[in-house]
């Protein structure tokens, strides 16, 4: 579960954001906002990861896109999905072990991972996260990742 400092978000907004499909445009606009330049390879990669539902590593997201962009390097990649990740574009998840993840969406959420076909899926996480931990009332949290690991239901129906 990642955690903005409001704390709250609405159901009904993480599922929009789930599904939406975002514009090169509407993309361009988030990096300039967030006082990144738009190379056309900062906005492929972001593009990708933003409409990208699967949480790729920069691996992934370097084979997707180097036939696109010939001159892309795994280098540029990892650089440009860590900017990304500090300036709160992009979530960086450690649910596999070794493996670094992406996630374009950054609404409050949970992530489950299948132990059997390693998919990643997004949770939607209520509001009211505190009545579930002990101890928060006096810290101010600004980031916190909860993962659930298990079987997915396709893969538990196939056992």
């Amino acid at each position: 579960m990642y955690i903005c400092n409001d704390f709250k978000s609405e159901p009904q907004k993480i599922s929009e954001t789930i599904m939406k499909m975002y514009t090169r445009a509407e993309l361009r606009k988030e990096l300039v906002n967030a006082g990144i330049r738009p190379s056309v390879q900062r906005l492929a990669i972001y593009e990708y990861v933003r409409n990208n539902r699967t949480h790729p590593t920069a691996e992934n997201v370097y084979e997707s896109l180097r036939d696109e962009l010939g001159s892309l390097s795994l280098t540029t990649v990892y650089n440009t999905l860590k900017l990304y990740a500090e300036a709160g574009l992009v979530m960086t998840l450690h649910i596999d072990d070794g493996f670094l993840r992406f996630d374009g969406n950054t609404m409050v959420h949970a992530h489950f991972r299948c132990d059997n076909c390693g998919q990643i899926y997004d949770l939607p996480v209520k509001d009211d996260y505190h009545a579930w931990l002990e101890g928060t009332e006096e810290l101010f949290v600004t980031d916190a990742q909860l993962y659930l690991r298990g079987l997915c239901r396709k893969c538990r129906m196939e056992n």
